[in-house]
């Protein structure tokens, strides 16, 4: 098979990557390799089963839109949210994408009402006590997609681009990339049965968080330049509505970021979902992580958020992503394969959680099949208290954040691969090869990824 560019993964980044060269009128025969199935027939069992039953792959993070499709569809409206692919390409052109990028949503039916961008007043109150408890708040104005939304979005654009040419091989997944001395001329691919070899004049790697691993293992075999990148490792925390309440009203997530002692490590909030539900995912290796998800209409009492540590390692180390998948690895083990859930009161008590405990607590999660446990002894000591720390800090922007009964579930785990090292035209140091989104180690999200992706089919057009 031969095509002039070939996309693995059909996630945001890899998506506007074609879809852009469409809307600039390109001729040039474009494959989207996608390890999932088309949006239409994604579906997660838990729905009806109530519980994770272990799907090969994931429903939730793999399939056309990546885990877009089955997130809370928040899109980050700021420049200074989503990553690092601001300090390679410049911030006012970031900036400029993004807004571009936005107007594709609103073109394939995202909610023209913007979050958090309506009371500037309120805003300076959470602001001040932000800054009296040494946090910044990002105050980033948000365009929520909302779950089952989004899936029409992604829907809409995933039948434009069949229509317009583009074709998808769904249920493939990239075994390598194809290297003839210092280029890269293709992939291989299989759907589990047989090999295809597919050649291409460009290839875009865009394989997302789920392929971060995998990139890894490339960009090493292949001598494709890199560094070490970030990983998060962290918690999802849930309480009451009434708790969060101005927050929710003022801002609709309240990103929040500081650097609590004794480490003064980043940490950071993550992923707020007024009104939401939190969820399970499943990366390979059976590796259950922890996610959150806010639909339009349907709304629990609840409001849940990611509290994340952002670990950079040193040499000689270079392994990030194992070591945070060692941590998830040993968190599922505690659970016997399921989340685990812990009241904070319990952690400073030193003692695990019960379920009897959360029975008769005010805050019922919205992860039934969540194990009331101790994350505490799978957690490493530092992350742990960098969590602690800044519960509390959170506590005097947002009070009773830090209440005895509000709910930490873990693993909460962000992997993002190694960072590719590329100019500002995503070009890597082997010819013909680019690397996009979260997988790339630039964008983290949405609204980045898909920027990212704009940018990619100007190039290539």
């Amino acid at each position: 098979m031969k095509k002039d560019i070939v996309i693995v993964g059909a996630g945001p980044a890899g998506i506007f990557t074609a879809l852009e060269m469409l809307r600039l009128g390109s001729k040039k025969s474009i494959l989207i390799v996608e390890k999932g199935q088309a949006i239409e027939n994604r579906r997660c069992p838990k729905t009806k089963t109530k519980k994770c039953v272990g799907c090969t792959p994931c429903h939730i993070t793999t399939g056309f839109s990546g885990a877009g499709a089955f997130s809370d569809g928040k899109l980050s409206l700021s420049y200074e949210v989503g990553g690092d692919l601001p300090s390679l390409i410049g911030a006012d052109s970031a900036q400029e994408t993004i807004d571009y990028a936005d107007s594709i949503y609103l073109e394939f039916g995202a909610d023209t009402h913007v979050e958090g961008v309506s009371d500037d007043e309120e805003v300076k109150h959470i602001r001040k006590r932000a800054i009296q408890a040494g946090l910044k708040l990002v105050d980033c104005p948000i365009r929520h997609l909302g779950t089952e939304k989004a899936q029409e979005i992604y829907l809409a654009i995933e039948q434009h681009l069949l229509a317009n040419g583009v074709e998808i091989l769904f249920g493939y997944e990239c075994v390598d990339l194809i290297l003839d001395g210092d280029r890269c001329t293709g992939v291989t691919v299989t759907d589990g049965r047989k090999d295809e070899t597919i050649e291409a004049g460009s290839t875009v790697i865009a394989t997302g968080r789920r392929g971060a691993d995998w990139l890894e293992k490339v960009c090493a075999k292949h001598d494709i330049a890199h560094e070490p990148g970030t990983v998060d490792i962290g918690v999802r925390v849930e309480v009451r509505n009434e708790v969060m309440e101005q927050v929710n009203n003022v801002l609709y997530e309240s990103k929040l970021i500081g650097y609590p002692k004794p480490f003064k490590n980043k940490v950071r909030t993550f992923c707020q979902n007024p009104g939401g539900f939190v969820s399970q995912e499943n990366y390979d290796n059976d590796l259950a992580v922890v996610n959150g998800h806010s639909y339009k209409e349907l709304k629990s009492n609840n409001t849940n958020l990611a509290i994340l540590c952002s670990h950079n390692f040193n040499e000689p180390f270079n392994q990030p992503i194992a070591y945070a998948q060692k941590v998830g690895e040993l968190t599922n083990m505690l659970g016997a394969g399921h989340i685990l859930v812990q009241r904070y009161g319990d952690i400073l008590d030193g003692k695990r959680t019960w379920q009897k405990e959360l029975d008769r607590s005010n805050l019922k999660p919205t992860l039934p099949d969540a194990i009331a446990g101790d994350i505490t002894a799978a957690m490493p000591y530092r992350a742990m208290v960098n969590i602690i720390n800044f519960i509390a800090a959170v506590d005097h922007v947002v009070p009773g954040f830090a209440s005895i009964e509000t709910l930490l579930y873990s693993p909460e785990l962000k992997f993002y691969s190694n960072r590719v090292k590329m100019d500002e035209k995503f070009n890597t140091n082997v010819a013909g090869l680019h690397c996009l989104g979260d997988s790339s180690g630039w964008t983290r999200g949405l609204m980045m990824a898909s920027a990212m992706g704009v940018l990619m089919g100007r190039e290539l057009v």
